[in-house]
């Protein structure tokens, strides 16, 4: 197994950072855009889709900015993190992601983050 690939997705999001920051941080928002279904006991995440479950640690959050999970499988310090940057002219909201692949997946890891992200902007009526 190679070394991770770090890459960096920015998308707009016309949405409050308040409403955003419910959808990324709890079970009942994740399950609405990013998995088929997520519970939480504590800090661990059990994000479910199609039967097979992945479980990730929350590391950090900061209210209506951001959140940053770790999959429990990873032997790295890999990790992705879902951060809600406020322009201060514009006001728009835009939606950070960081996560990591194998470098011959990075491409599919994008184009994976960019149709949850689509789902999310279609549950927020953000299209």
């Amino acid at each position: 197994m190679g070394d991770k690939i770090k890459f960096e997705l920015e998308f707009v999001i016309q949405s409050s950072p308040q409403l955003l920051y419910q959808y990324l941080s709890t079970p009942s928002g994740l399950s609405e855009w990013f998995a088929d279904n997520v519970n939480s006991r504590g800090e661990m995440f059990s994000f479910i889709w199609d039967g097979s479950e992945e479980i990730a640690k929350l590391l950090k959050r900061k209210s209506d900015e951001f959140v940053k999970f770790a999959w429990e499988e990873n032997e790295d310090d890999s990790y992705f993190e879902m951060k809600i940057i406020v322009d201060e002219i514009t006001k728009d909201v835009s939606l950070f992601i960081t996560d990591f692949a194998e470098e011959d997946e990075v491409d599919e890891a994008k184009m994976l983050w960019e149709n949850q992200v689509s789902d999310l902007k279609h549950v927020l009526g953000s299209q």
